[in-house]
């Protein structure tokens, strides 16, 4: 039987050792030597301070921890982070997750769940969304604060140059001028209303003549109420003979007159009566017309066949032509 030496004991129990020890410290931050179990993957462009054996949560609820974290790229914008699951879970392949910073404690990463009906199996890539975590939310909420507080303070800027802009040296030296105008115009309006008091003590006496004017003329009308009494008694009693006089017989007799005229009138525009009848029947005029015409035909037969109407001439013969039907153009255009 060989014989092992001390040395090779030590070194064997050494080796022994530390695979124990490196096989328990992957253990405690969630890693098995042989990578057995059920693995989703998850890639983020900023880990976040993420590591090894952090936690994964649904609902709160630890499904699993952090298994690995690499680089896709030398470039270091994609971060893929190899999630071990504990056990079998029923994850929707539209669920998101988040890693959530938490400035007292360790980052951890979130699985918000979806509502397909497809589940997620060994090996599948799970989308992702960049959480802001508490400090992106205070972030949010100040940038609009922060926004509105240098919009003020540009506003205030401009009221205060605008402030400055009024109130320089010219500015304040015409408000002085405009000052010491209105000292001058109040000395001006004092002396004035001394003039004015001094004028009405001087122009009393024209006053109290017109007054007097006044009382004269209303004495005069006093003497003359006689007078005044008499016209206006004629007024009356000539205003009551015209009270007195038929005015409304007479409007109504003009009334009669021109309803009758009315009458007349449209007898006349009507085909009553002879005068209607030759202005609105045109068989008379037709009929004179005809009369005129006819006439103008017996004038010029007469005056181209004279023989016939008068035969004097022993030897003359009788003339047969024939008479006229239309009488001559000459005849028709003749003017009076």
């Amino acid at each position: 039987m060989m014989k092992i030496s001390n040395e090779t004991k030590v070194g064997a129990l050494t080796a022994i050792t530390i695979t124990l020890m490196v096989l328990g410290f992957n253990f405690l931050k969630g890693k098995s030597l042989l990578k057995t179990g059920n693995f989703i993957y998850a890639k983020f462009s900023d880990a976040k301070a993420l590591t090894t054996s952090n936690p994964v949560y649904v609902n709160g609820f630890q499904i699993g921890s952090v298994y690995e974290i690499e680089n896709d790229d030398a470039n270091l914008k994609s971060i893929s982070v190899a999630i071990k699951l504990k056990g079998e879970y029923n994850i929707p392949d539209n669920s998101v997750a988040s890693i959530s910073s938490n400035p007292l404690g360790t980052p951890s990463i979130e699985i918000a769940l979806g509502n397909s009906t497809n589940k997620l199996t060994h090996g599948s890539i799970i989308e992702t969304v960049e959480n802001e975590g508490i400090l992106g939310d205070l972030k949010n909420k100040f940038v609009p604060v922060a926004d509105q507080l240098k919009m003020t303070t540009k506003t205030l800027d401009s009221v205060l140059k605008n402030i400055n802009s009024i109130f320089d040296a010219n500015a304040k030296n015409n408000l002085q001028g405009i000052v010491a105008n209105i000292n001058k115009t109040t000395a001006s309006l004092i002396v004035s209303s001394a003039s004015i008091e001094t004028m009405l003590n001087q122009q009393s006496g024209s006053i109290a003549q017109s007054m007097n004017n006044v009382n004269s003329f209303t004495k005069n009308l006093t003497a003359q109420n006689d007078k005044i009494n008499s016209t206006l008694g004629n007024l009356e009693k000539t205003s009551a003979q015209l009270a007195a006089s038929d005015i409304a017989g007479s409007v109504n007799q003009l009334k009669g007159a021109i309803e009758n005229l009315n009458g007349v009138i449209k007898k006349i525009d009507s085909k009553e009566g002879s005068i209607g009848l030759l202005l609105n029947d045109k068989t008379l005029y037709n009929n004179l017309t005809n009369t005129v015409r006819s006439a103008n035909i017996l004038m010029d037969d007469l005056k181209t066949h004279p023989k016939r109407y008068v035969n004097i001439s022993v030897f003359g013969k009788k003339d047969k032509s024939t008479p006229l039907s239309a009488p001559i153009n000459d005849t028709l255009t003749k003017k009076p």
